[in-house]
């Protein structure tokens, strides 16, 4: 059996993996709201937060790039992470990796809005209230 033939059918589409992506960012953010609840200073809530949007802001500049350069690299011959078995030589290792970095790009994208949004949020609580943590 060849490894073509071992492939999943159908092939993967940018607006797809694009949709996985975003649809990853947009569950990230309420988790990311629920963890910055667990930091219990009110300036370390900004940091972590703060921090979280930057690191955000360049994987996605990073990812997105990187795995449209990939994408079109791999000629069309994109594959899903569950057919790395296919992958012979360290060239088809591309076809595996763009929609892979692409997803995390998109997803890290959708993620920088929430986190900065949530920033701000912990920047204008009064003294006292229950996200101040005081």
């Amino acid at each position: 059996m060849r490894a073509q033939d071992e492939i999943t059918r159908p092939p993967l589409r940018l607006r797809d993996v694009v949709a996985r992506g975003a649809l990853s960012g947009l569950a990230a953010v309420p988790l990311l709201g629920a963890l910055s609840l667990c930091v219990g200073d009110h300036h370390d809530r900004e940091t972590f937060l703060a921090v979280v949007g930057g690191f955000a802001a360049s994987l996605a500049g990073v990812g997105i790039l990187f795995g449209l350069f990939l994408w079109w690299a791999s000629q069309g011959d994109i594959r899903r992470c569950r057919d790395w078995r296919t992958v012979k030589s360290q060239s088809d290792a591309v076809t595996v990796a763009a929609p892979v970095m692409l997803r995390l790009g998109v997803s890290a994208l959708v993620l920088f809005p929430g986190a900065v949004g949530l920033y701000h949020l912990v920047d204008e609580a009064p003294y006292g209230s229950w996200l101040y943590g005081g």
